[in-house]
């Protein structure tokens, strides 16, 4: 489980990474234009790679691929005629953190047993799938991928084979540790499951003649239908095409949301959990601005990660907000690219600065969170060679110091700059004149949950159930499923 770090996007994927996300689509009519909007809505949670299954004629098919979700589902897949059938259909992203990149490890993944296809789309981490996989093949079961999602799946379809659909799907809940939230097809039924400490999102919603299940709320917006509510954590849900049915529910003591979802991997214009995303940045923002004030004329987000918390610190604070930096946005995809320098060559191409907003000023430079500070380092570079006077650094979130096992990708602390060092260090070797994190109370009090809702472990430490080489920090086993 402990992989290296990848190559990413010079902007944005050297940011902690998101699993992936999942959709799904139960109605009257075809499900494959729905399920390729919604990824394509979801498109910023997994750009790796993208694949649909759906269920027509007593078989579900998948097609899948390499790509962006229009590069593997083109539009000439409609105009041709060669798209998925049927009325019931899964859809997924991926940005790998368990398991390598390749074809073996794209969902959805298909399996058949004794009840028929079973289809998964896999947003998480299994904790314990290495023990589960070694457990599975003593009983016979291939893998065919390092996936963790497939040793889930395994399990899922072991269970259901042995004692029915939901008692199966109620004992693989028991086996299962870590962050899970899943759109999966037996057969021509739809079910949605989100684990029992709702560390991942997700949310049904209605569109035209159909009930969606998918990472986020905005993809109900984009199909202009509506959000019904969140799946509760430990919950599983049956999608019909007359409506969603809860049909069982096991939750933990207590849930642990993940942070960075409020962060950075939602969409601004999402709400999770009743909670709204865009709010909750402005929030950070505002209370960044009190908790670290800078005497300084401009605030400037890093684009676009940056814009809600720069946008509230301007707020609280009174200094003006502008655009100083502009993205280019047509430029080629760079998370291939084979090394730092050549990354870096491409982050002075996606970024360039305005240089009257920025020449002989004192700049608040805001984003929301610092892993590596590699691309921070140069983006305060751009800033100088521009005539920025000063620049201050605000991070909308507190500092990074320990591995994610729940579905990010960031999995040994040398990945990490805040390591050992004090805040002053953290300045001075990123460049800047002064740097500033939100505090952990101040993160909490602006996504307005309680923090022992929330996970935090990459800010602490101390994780909400016990993994390899970290400090479990006391909550009750969840041995009551």
């Amino acid at each position: 489980m402990d992989i290296p770090p990848q190559n990413s996007d010079p902007i944005d994927g050297l940011k902690p990474n998101d699993h992936c996300a999942v959709v799904g689509f139960i109605g009257k009519t075809t499900a494959y234009p729905y399920l390729v909007t919604s990824l394509r809505t979801l498109q910023h949670r997994g750009q790796e790679s993208a694949g649909i299954a759906t269920f027509h004629d007593d078989v579900i098919s998948v097609k899948k691929g390499m790509g962006l979700v229009h590069e593997v589902f083109t539009d000439r897949d409609m105009e041709t005629g060669s798209i998925l059938n049927g009325q019931v259909g899964i859809g997924h992203t991926r940005y790998s953190t368990s398991g390598s990149k390749g074809l073996e490890n794209i969902g959805p993944f298909l399996v058949s047993n004794s009840y028929g296809y079973i289809a998964i789309s896999h947003n998480g981490e299994i904790t314990n799938a290495n023990q589960l996989r070694e457990q599975l093949k003593l009983k016979g079961v291939p893998f065919l991928s390092s996936s963790d999602t497939e040793v889930m799946l395994m399990e899922i379809s072991t269970e259901i084979n042995k004692h029915g659909i939901i008692n199966g799907f109620r004992n693989s809940v028991n086996r299962l540790r870590g962050a899970y939230s899943c759109s999966i097809m037996v057969g021509k039924r739809l079910f949605a499951l989100r684990d029992p400490m709702g560390f991942r999102p997700l949310v049904i919603g209605y569109a035209d003649e159909g009930y969606i299940v998918a990472s986020e709320s905005c993809v109900m917006d984009i199909l202009n239908g509506e959000m019904i509510r969140d799946v509760k954590p430990g919950e599983l849900v049956e999608l019909t095409p007359d409506g969603p049915k809860s049909i069982f529910t096991i939750p933990a003591a207590h849930t642990t949301h993940c942070m960075f979802e409020y962060v950075y991997f939602a969409r601004p214009d999402s709400v999770i959990d009743n909670v709204d995303v865009f709010q909750t940045r402005i929030r950070l923002g505002r209370t960044l601005a009190k908790e670290y004030p800078a005497l300084a004329d401009v605030v400037i987000p890093v684009p676009d990660s940056g814009r809600s918390q720069a946008l509230g610190y301007s707020l609280e604070s009174g200094i003006k907000y502008s655009e100083g930096l502009i993205k280019n946005r047509f430029s080629e995809r760079t998370f291939i690219m084979p090394n730092q320098k050549s990354r870096l060559s491409a982050l002075k191409l996606k970024l360039n600065p305005i240089k009257s907003e920025i020449e002989g000023k004192r700049v608040v430079l805001v984003d929301d969170s610092i892993v590596r500070g590699n691309t921070m380092k140069h983006i305060i570079a751009i800033l100088r060679k521009a005539g920025a006077r000063e620049v201050h650094v605000r991070v909308g979130s507190p500092r990074i110091i320990a591995p994610c096992y729940f579905g990010v990708d960031m999995k040994t602390k040398d990945q990490f700059i805040a390591t050992g060092k004090t805040i002053q260090e953290i300045g001075d070797e990123i460049g800047a004149d002064s740097i500033g994190y939100t505090s952990i109370d101040g993160l909490v009090k602006s996504i307005t949950m309680e923090k022992r809702s929330l996970c935090i472990s990459c800010l602490t430490g101390e994780y909400p159930i016990p993994v390899e080489g970290g400090k479990y920090y006391g909550q009750q086993e969840l041995e009551s499923f």
